[in-house]
């Protein structure tokens, strides 16, 4: 009997282990589908959506639309010092400019 207890706490415990990695590769997932507008948001929220965009360069992106207004495209993002066409490239899908 306790051999059979043993064996039911053992698939217990492996199909909670299967469940909690299942919760955790789809994370990553919702993370990777964020947006953001980069005609609207601040530095902090451009910088934590974007790959490759630090708080330095967001920080020029809002400072950028400030002085030249609001971007048309993604594309326009070069415009910007350091960020040029492979960050607009990888970073096409999270970028919001409407």
């Amino acid at each position: 009997m306790k051999r059979y207890l043993n064996i039911i706490l053992s698939l217990l415990l492996a199909g909670g282990l299967a469940l909690t990695s299942g919760a955790a590769l789809a994370e990553p997932a919702l993370t990777a589908t964020s947006t953001v507008n980069i005609n609207q948001a601040g530095a902090d929220e451009i910088a934590e959506v974007l790959s490759g965009v630090g708080m330095a360069r967001a920080e020029a992106i809002v400072a950028d639309r400030e002085q030249h207004g609001a971007y048309q495209s993604a594309d326009e993002l070069v415009r910007v010092k350091g960020i040029g066409p492979s960050t607009v490239e990888q970073n096409r899908g999270r970028i919001k400019v409407e």
